[in-house]
This record gives structure tokens, sequence and C-alpha cells, in this order.
């Protein structure tokens, strides 16, 4: 194979460091408030991990859609279009408020498909983060790598698991804005043009609008479990299915159990989906 092949990847594992500084976790708050379970004074929000280990590329090392051309601890990408597809979180221990935090990552898997949009690469990473009192999180990423956008994205479609429970209250109500992507973009150093470039999402990547972050619609989930549940543990999986717009209502819904089905979901469908346990 050659020395390019993003399967000669699979094993390589990457070290990171960084702080839950007190700024940080003061401007996810501002961010994301009233939309975060309460947690133990001195704790860390839920979804808050997601700010660290930014990678700090400069300006002359981003490709056309913001995103660094190339990761350090990546492949060189197998396709041009970068996605965060989902995960799966395994909350052991929280974070606190000025911890220095590891990550351990791991390339454990690659694969190749093709699809009714073309051909797809998923890459699929493990992270541990520990801090000095121990592990905290495992999770599972998986990013999804996707052809140049040759038709426009379609409209929202209610698949996936979680999508057949219509049942699923809201518990809110969220109103999604350029300003709430603007910010998270901000407090995570992500620079995808499709969060914040209307003309760029729109015209180059066919979107119907901005587009609402991943992680941001997991970071309301993940909290929204956590309020019904009345606590902060347990595993947590999802997956994106469609594309959430800004402008749009998005509800998040959860079983009232804080157990089972979870998704986002607006008029146009449902977004993100998942479930939870433990």
């Amino acid at each position: 194979m050659a020395e390019t092949d993003p399967h000669d990847w699979i094993g390589r594992e990457f070290m990171s460091e960084d702080t839950m500084t007190e700024r940080l976790v003061d401007s996810f708050r501002a961010t994301m408030a009233p939309y975060l379970a309460p947690i133990v004074a001195g704790e860390a929000p839920l979804g808050s991990h997601w700010c660290l280990f930014p990678t700090r590329e400069p300006m002359a090392g981003l490709g056309a859609d913001g995103h660094p051309a190339q990761y350090p601890y990546l492949p060189p990408p197998p396709l041009p279009r970068r996605m965060w597809g989902g995960g799966e979180l395994d909350l052991i221990a929280p974070l606190q408020v000025g911890d220095r935090v590891t990550r351990k990552t791991v390339i454990s898997d690659v694969k190749q498909k093709t699809g009714r949009s073309g051909d797809l690469w998923f890459l699929t990473l493990e992270h541990d983060y520990e801090t000095k009192r121990g592990p905290a999180i495992h999770e599972r990423q998986d990013v999804v790598y996707r052809d140049p956008v040759s038709v426009k994205p379609q409209p929202s479609a209610k698949t996936g698991p979680g999508a057949e429970r219509s049942d699923l209250p809201a518990l809110w109500e969220v109103e999604t804005s350029p300003t709430l992507l603007f910010r998270y973009s901000a407090i995570i150093f992500v620079s995808h043009r499709i969060h914040y470039d209307l003309p760029y999402a729109t015209e180059v990547e066919g979107y119907d609008g901005l587009v609402v972050h991943g992680p941001l619609q997991a970071t309301l989930l993940l909290n929204a479990v956590a309020e019904r549940r009345g606590r902060a543990r347990g595993r947590f999986s999802y997956r994106g299915v469609a594309p959430a717009i800004c402008g749009d209502t998005l509800s998040v819904c959860v079983d009232p159990s804080g157990e089972g089905d979870f998704h986002t979901r607006s008029a146009r469908g449902i977004h993100m989906t998942g479930s939870a346990e433990g």
C-alpha cells in the first residue's frame, strides 16, 4: 500500500494535553446556558471536553473550507469534505475546572463505502481522557469524508435510531442563530466555513443555510439526558442523520426517564439521534 493510504494509519496513537481553564468554562456556560444540566460546584459542564485540544493551525495551513488542510494526527484527507458523523461517550468521572487533562487518541478503524451521495470514508478515533485523579471519559468519534458537492443535499429525513419515537417530548426548544454558531465555533476553535459563511455554505457546499455544529447538538442532548436522569454518568451514543440549519427552532427530545432514545428535530425532520444507558 502507498504510504498515504489511510488504512496504514490504523493503530497509530497520539497524546495531547490541555487545561480546563475557568475562562474556557465561563465562555462555554455563557454560550450554552440555559441548556446545561445542574452539576456539582467546581465541575466542568457536560460537553465542555469538546472545547479542549483544538488544532491551532496557522492561517496559511487552512484549506478552502476553513478546516486545516492536514490535521497533525490524521491521515491525509481521502476526500475533500470532512464531517462530524457521531460517536459514543462513556462518562466515568467528571472533569473539574482547573484540571490538566491528557487525551490519548488511537486511530482504530478506517473504512471506505459507496452510498447514494458517492464515495465515503469513515475514520474512527478512540479518545481516553484522564486527569491526575484517573480516567474521566472514553470517547469514540466517527469522522466522515465525502466527495465534493454535485447536487443540493436533500432535506432532513426521519431516519436513524430513535427517529421513530415521534412521541418523545421536547425538554428544550432552542432558537439557533448566527451568534450562537459563531460563539460555539470560537470556543471550540473550529473555522469550518459552513458554520459562519452563508454564501459558502449555500453556494459551495449546497446547504439550505448555515449548519449547526454536530458537537453543539450532542452537547444539548447530553445535558438533556443528564437533566432527566438527575446525574451525569453512563453511556451516551449519537449519530448525525441530517444537517440542522441555523434559524430553525431545534427541539431537544429525550425520554422522561433519561434512558433509551433521544433526538434533535425541527420542522425539517430529525437531525441527530441516539440512545443513553447505564
